[in-house]
C-alpha cells in the first residue's frame, strides 16, 4: 500500500460537509461529479494502456463516478463497456448515466471481463455485506482482469474504520475523491487498496488528520560530519534485538551516528554505550531518544522513562514505556518535549482502555 504524503484523511460525514460546503460556494454537486469522473477517467486512461475497459456501476453517486469517466474515456476513443448493478437511485446519477451514450449491460454470472476492472459500485458510507452473489461475480471479474482499479473506496469496505464487510478483491490502484478516507490506511482494507491516489477536486478539507509529510534525508554538505547530521540515542531493555532493529534504522534513515545504550550491538554499525544515562543525556549533540523497544516495566524502566522526558529532547516512546511516559508528559511542572508513540493493539489499550470507536477516534481520543 502507498498513499500520497501529507494528504487529508476525511471520514464519510466529513467528506459530506466538505462537498456541503463547497456547492455553498457556488460549486455543484454535479460539477463535482464531473470533476471525479474526468480524474478517474485519467487515471483509467493511464492504467489501460489501450486495452479494454470494464466499468462496474452501482446505483448511488459512486456508479455516477463511474458513468461520468466512461462518457470521458469513450470520448478519447477507448474500448469501454458500463455493467450496472440496479438502475441509478439518485438524481445525480441517474443524470450521469443519461449522459453515458453506450449501452448499460446487466452486472450478472453472463457479464464477459475485461483486461481492466473498475469498481464504481459502493463508495464511502457502506454499512452492511454486499450480497453472496454480488461478491461472487465481483471476485470472478477481478480475477480475470489484468488491471483492477476502485473509485474512492473497494466495495465492500467500511470507509470509516477499515472493515472489510464483505471479501473484497485486491486492487491495484484506488483514487480516493477529495481527500483519503480512513479504510485508506487502516487494516485490513488498506491492504487492498493497491496504490492510493488522491485526487483533491478542489475541496478544502479542514482536518488535523494527515498521511505524514514524506521526509527525504538531503544529501549531506561537504563540510559535514557525523554529529552535524544528528545524533539518536536508543535505550535498550533487557530484550536488545528489538533496540538493536531501532537503531539500525535510524542510521539508515540519515541519522549521522547512533548510540545503543544497555546492551551490546553486535554486528551493527551502531556505537555501544556505557556511560550513565543522565549523563549521556545532558550531551547536547543527543538530538532524539528511543525507549522502550524491547523493555519490561518497573521501576528501571520508570527511571530511565523520567530522565529521558526531563532531558527535553525529542522522544519515540515505544511498548511498556509510553505507559511509563505518561504521567510526566502530563504533569505541569515540566516542558512538555516532542513525543511520538508506537503502540501495538495491545499496547494501546493498556494505557488508554479498550473503548469503543474505530481506530481512528480512539487514537483522536487518547491524543485529546
Amino acid at each position: 500500500m502507498t498513499v500520497p504524503p501529507d494528504a487529508p484523511i476525511l471520514t464519510a460525514p466529513a467528506m459530506r460537509a466538505a462537498e456541503l460546503a463547497m456547492t455553498a460556494a457556488e460549486v455543484s454537486l454535479a460539477e463535482l461529479m464531473e470533476r471525479a469522473g474526468s480524474a478517474l477517467a485519467d487515471l483509467i486512461w493511464r492504467a489501460a494502456a489501450g486495452r479494454a475497459v470494464l466499468v462496474l456501476c452501482g446505483p448511488g453517486n459512486n456508479g455516477g463516478d463511474g458513468y461520468v469517466a466512461a462518457r470521458r474515456l469513450a470520448a478519447r476513443g477507448a474500448a469501454v463497456r458500463v455493467a450496472a448493478t440496479a438502475l441509478p437511485g439518485t438524481d445525480l446519477a441517474r443524470a450521469a448515466a443519461a449522459a453515458w451514450s453506450g449501452p448499460i449491460e446487466q452486472l450478472d454470472r453472463s457479464t464477459v471481463p475485461a483486461p481492466v476492472l473498475v469498481d464504481a459500485i459502493f463508495g464511502v458510507g457502506l454499512t452492511r455485506a454486499l450480497s453472496p452473489e454480488l461478491v461472487a461475480q465481483l471476485g470472478r471479474l477481478a480475477r480475470a482482469a489484468e488491471r483492477r482499479i476502485a473509485v474512492d473506496v473497494p466495495s465492500g469496505v467500511a470507509s470509516d474504520s477499515g472493515a472489510c464487510l464483505s471479501p473484497v478483491p485486491d486492487y491495484d490502484l484506488t483514487l480516493a475523491l477529495g481527500a483519503l478516507k480512513p479504510a485508506h490506511v487502516l487494516l485490513p482494507a488498506s491492504a487492498r487498496c493497491g496504490v492510493v491516489h488522491l485526487a483533491p477536486l478542489g475541496i478544502r478539507c479542514e482536518t488535523a488528520v494527515r498521511t505524514l509529510a514524506r521526509v527525504v534525508a538531503d544529501l549531506p554538505d561537504p563540510a559535514a560530519h557525523k554529529y552535524s547530521r544528528g545524533q539518536v540515542l536508543v535505550i535498550a531493555g533487557p530484550m536488545a534485538g528489538a533496540a538493536q532493529l531501532a537503531a539500525a534504522s535510524a542510521l539508515r534513515s540519515g541519522a549521522g551516528h547512533c548510540l545503543l545504550s544497555g546492551a551490546a550491538p553486535g554486528a551493527l554499525a551502531v556505537v555501544a554505550d556505557a556511560s550513565p544515562l543522565a549523563e549521556r543525556l545532558r550531551d547536547s549533540r543527543v538530538g532524539a531518544v528511543v525507549i522502550g523497544p524491547g523493555a519490561v516495566a518497573g521501576d528501571m524502566l520508570a527511571g530511565q522513562v523520567q530522565l529521558a522526558v526531563a532531558s527535553g529532547k525529542t522522544l519515540v516512546l515505544d511498548a511498556a514505556a509510553i505507559g511509563a511516559a505518561l504521567p510526566a508528559l502530563h504533569s505541569a511542572a515540566i516542558a512538555r518535549p516532542p513525543a511520538i508513540l508506537t503502540p501495538h493493539s495491545g499496547e494501546f489499550d493498556r494505557v488508554f482502555g479498550s473503548g469503543a470507536g474505530s481506530k481512528l477516534e480512539r487514537t483522536l481520543a487518547a491524543a485529546r
